[in-house]
């Protein structure tokens, strides 16, 4: 099981992965021969061994639900954080294989969606590291015309990206590797959109030296990054927002929004449009976090701030 959970702020690519290649292999091996049960069992020493060892997760944990919860968290809260979070990670073996028959999905706001790739110029579909990206891969089994192309950094994650290859060969070739410089993405991307593509994008966490700007997020300001919004106002694609929420057991609900028929505005005026964006991109960001507080799988100082709800890890 990988858990590439980040520290801090920008730093968020040098946290080493928490678990090896062979771990991984492992609980792939586990979910595919023994069973989603058998493997779920798994999770509870996977989720102790974080809980107890990763500190700096932790924190992070505690600091993000004091904030979504409207309370003070606990350790039994941090842990069904990280709990979700391997749930979601143990579903993609499954999710990748195309097993939609296994879960219960249920998903809102398509016709917007549909609407934007009717028009067949290609659609950005923004999503985020709240809930599971993966389970967002039904809509192709709506739209077989529609190719799906997914913006990853291979390198970050080589692990997982192994895992990718293995059970969705299609999937991995059509991935946009975001280690590239910028120019390259953007020509990838505007590539994807002449051939009428759905490019999907997280949109959340900003890369080291990346461009951010602070919207209010949570109570506090934090940093997005506006890379993938100016990438958006330079093709003049439509926006479509996606998050893949996890409810427990098998059950996830997908909710679709209609953002943008594209971001206008002259040069000049291109970078008050992706402020503003990015305000409302958090906003929405939010409102589903708070519906769905366990699903944040960003474990790092994600306000930059060094600061926590004021409550004490009595373990650290």
């Amino acid at each position: 099981m990988s858990a590439a959970l980040p520290t801090r702020g920008s730093d968020w690519k040098q946290r080493p992965e928490g678990g090896s290649r062979f771990a991984i292999w492992v609980i792939q091996m586990i979910a595919r021969h023994l069973g989603r049960g058998v493997a779920r069992a798994c999770l509870y020493p996977i989720t102790a061994y974080f809980v107890l060892t990763r500190g700096p997760e932790r924190r992070a944990s505690r600091a993000y639900l004091s904030r979504a919860l409207r309370r003070p968290a606990g350790l039994r809260d941090v842990a069904r954080h990280i709990h979700t979070f391997a749930a979601t990670i143990l579903d993609r073996v499954y999710l990748l294989g195309g097993r939609w028959e296994d879960f219960d999905i249920r998903a809102q706001g398509l016709d917007a969606v549909h609407r934007y790739m009717d028009a067949g110029r290609g659609v950005l579909l923004f999503g985020s590291h709240l809930g599971s990206f993966d389970g967002l891969r039904a809509l192709a089994t709506q739209r077989p015309d529609v190719t799906v192309r997914v913006v990853l950094d291979k390198r970050h994650n080589p692990a997982v990206t192994q895992v990718i290859e293995a059970l969705n060969p299609e999937l991995a070739r059509n991935i946009i590797d975001a280690g590239q410089d910028g120019p390259s993405i953007v020509l990838a991307i505007q590539q994807a959109a002449a051939e009428g593509a759905l490019v999907a994008v997280l949109a959340d966490r900003a890369r080291p030296g990346e461009p951010t700007v602070d919207v209010p997020f949570m109570g506090r300001p934090a940093p997005f990054p506006t890379a993938p919004w100016m990438i958006a106002a330079v093709l003049g694609l439509p926006i479509a927002l996606a998050f893949g929420l996890y409810r427990g057991g098998r059950r996830y609900d997908l909710v679709f929004e209609a953002f943008s028929d594209g971001l206008s505005g002259s040069r000049g005026d291109r970078r008050a449009a992706v402020d503003e964006a990015v305000r409302r991109y958090a906003g929405r960001l939010q409102h589903h976090a708070h519906d769905a507080p366990w699903n944040w799988f960003n474990f790092y100082d994600f306000w930059q701030d060094d600061t926590t709800d004021g409550t004490p890890d009595a373990r650290d």
